[in-house]
């Protein structure tokens, strides 16, 4: 799970495994596993998939060569 800087999760929310949620975005509802939400109030944006967490890691790990 990866949450954005200034998020708001709401207290009794409950955020799935993988999921990201956008910065800024204010959670009033469970987030599924696997997906990403922003907005205000969140909402479902993007279904990450095998080929997304693919790229994903990719990125990271050319970041970390980068430093």
């Amino acid at each position: 799970m990866v949450v954005g800087a200034n998020a708001v999760v709401l207290e009794g929310v409950r955020v799935g495994a993988g999921a990201v949620v956008a910065a800024g975005a204010i959670v009033t509802k469970d987030v599924p596993p696997n997906t990403v939400v922003a907005g205000t109030p969140a909402k479902v944006i993007k279904e990450i998939d095998d080929q997304t967490k693919a790229k994903t890691e990719i990125m990271e790990a050319l970041r970390k060569l980068d430093n």
